[in-house]
């Protein structure tokens, strides 16, 4: 594999801005694990620091934006104002040798909630901050001697709080929904496959391509609540003709079944989402790298109310040591 497959991509693991749960969803799913993962030839250590905005301001329901001021309070159900997340996700990959590596990924949250409670007519308000869930992915690439295909498998581990409370308004000291909380409480098993290369021969060498598709599946229930499977589809262009600058386009497709449980709010959760994601790496010296993405809605479609991000950023650097 070639240094320009490296280059491609250096925005951080896909858990770098988790789903949000019960009524918000956040639909971040870039697929990262290009550069992320280590798929470069030989054994070494990679650093990653990566920050993402994602601010969730757009009411929806099915496939429409909800307008909250043609809502009337109290209402039968709860009407969320608004979710400001900021992520600080710091990340580790290690390479054993060219067939096998493992990545780890520690997300920091630091999230304002803003909601009204059926029945009231005040807003409540929450600020949370903490570690989230660990997640760790071991990958396999020595399916074909080329290594341009592989296999994940790893875990996402109960790190984050779970018991997070209201700081003001009529649902002060009560406890915020669980999908809102840093971490879900459960072990959820990662499981995935990817496939890389360049489009051939003449202008077709500077284009590397990148497809990738990841299940999350809930291993157990943790106080009544087990959070919901997600499947996310990701398929990534960039260009690599250029030394030190590598553009890059994304399509990424999140589908999200609902939670169960007690504490879920399963007819708020679920949904179907597709974005695309363009972005630049540029390469500071040989070993440092600062990169960028926007992600923009193409189509979005929750089940229930729902609060969604008219777009989000991601800003990060990468090291190897």
């Amino acid at each position: 594999m070639n240094s320009a497959i490296f280059r491609a991509s250096l925005l951080a693991l896909l858990f770098g801005v988790p789903a949000a749960q019960a009524c918000t969803s956040c639909g971040c799913s870039l697929g990262t694990d290009w550069a992320d993962q280590g798929y470069f030839s030989g054994q070494g250590l990679h650093l990653d620091l990566r920050y993402d905005f994602v601010d969730q301001n757009q009411l929806r329901r099915g496939s429409h934006a909800v307008d909250r001021s043609q809502l009337s309070y109290p209402n039968d159900d709860e009407i969320q104002q608004g979710t400001l997340t900021r992520f600080y996700t710091v990340g580790a990959d290690y390479a054993f040798n060219r067939d096998w590596g493992i990545n780890l990924q520690l997300p920091i949250l630091d999230r304002e909630h803003e909601t009204i409670d059926e029945g009231e007519t005040e807003v409540s308000t929450s600020h949370t901050r903490g570690i989230g869930d660990l997640r760790v992915l071991a990958r396999w690439q020595g399916l074909f001697s080329d290594r341009s295909t592989g296999l994940q498998l790893g875990l996402k581990l109960p790190t984050g709080a779970i018991h997070d409370t209201f700081n003001s308004g009529p649902n002060q000291g009560e406890q915020i929904d669980r999908g809102l909380q840093n971490g879900t409480g459960t072990t959820d098993l990662l499981i995935g496959a990817y496939n890389l290369g360049n489009f051939g021969s003449g202008l077709g060498e500077h284009f590397e391509r990148y497809e990738q598709i990841q299940l999350k599946q809930a291993l157990d229930r943790h106080e009544q609540f087990r959070p919901s499977t997600q499947l996310s589809l990701n398929l990534a262009v960039s260009y690599t003709g250029w030394r030190y600058i590598t553009p890059q386009l994304q399509l990424n497709g999140k589908f999200e079944g609902r939670e169960v449980g007690a504490q879920a709010d399963y007819d708020n959760s679920g949904s179907r989402t597709l974005y695309l994601s363009p972005g630049v790496t540029a390469k500071i010296v040989q070993s440092l790298s600062v990169y960028s993405f926007v992600q923009l809605p193409l189509y979005q479609d929750y089940n229930g109310y729902q609060l969604a991000p008219k777009y989000l950023v991601s800003v990060g650097l990468r090291y190897a040591l």
